[in-house]
């Protein structure tokens, strides 16, 4: 399946691309941290606890089957089918390291957060992006599929492709009134 940026103009990084020429690494290099924002800023001590996963190709099929095998049916495509509903799957992966000062839920969110920035990132440089997760996300079988090591966890996929638009109309906004809350 081609991919194609905002503006139907084909993406040169299609599948079968080496990562390293790929928009999620693109990406990601252009984010920049700072190791102090004021005299006493979080740093999470170096630990990164977080990678992705580039999945193409026959991976697709391999995540698909997986996660058939997860559902209790095996070669049944129902699963396999829902890979291919974008042209690239990213798969956000928390990688926990024993720490004193970072406890595994500040880890998973910063993990958590990786996803989110590199959702708007490629929203921003025109690609569609949504978030998928669910019960199969952290099974066995779609674990093994993923090769994941000990202390690391699947959160779930960004799916990225073409950025259509869709008749559903204009989202609802966000009740500030509702949703802040302000402390003096």
């Amino acid at each position: 399946m081609p991919r194609h940026r905002a503006g139907g103009a084909a993406d040169p990084s299609g599948p079968g691309t080496p990562a390293h020429d790929g928009p999620v690494l693109e990406a990601l290099r252009g984010r920049r941290s700072r190791s102090s924002v004021g005299d006493a800023a979080p740093t999470h001590e170096e630990l990164r606890p977080w990678r992705v996963i580039e999945i193409r190709a026959g991976a697709r099929e391999r995540l698909g089957a997986a996660m058939d095998e997860a559902a209790g049916d095996p070669g049944s495509g129902k699963h396999r089918r829902k890979t291919h509903r974008a042209s690239l799957l990213i798969a956000v992966v928390v990688c926990r390291t024993p720490s004193r000062k970072v406890p595994d839920w500040e880890q998973e969110a910063v993990a958590a957060g990786v996803a989110h920035a590199l959702t708007l990132t490629l929203e921003e440089r025109g690609w569609g992006v949504f978030w998928r997760t669910g019960s199969l996300t952290r099974s066995d079988a779609v674990r093994r599929m993923h090769d994941l090591r000990d202390g690391e966890d699947l959160l779930g996929w960004l799916y990225v492709g073409d950025a259509t638009s869709d008749d559903k109309g204009p989202r609802s906004t966000v009740d500030g009134e509702r949703m802040i809350t302000v402390l003096e």
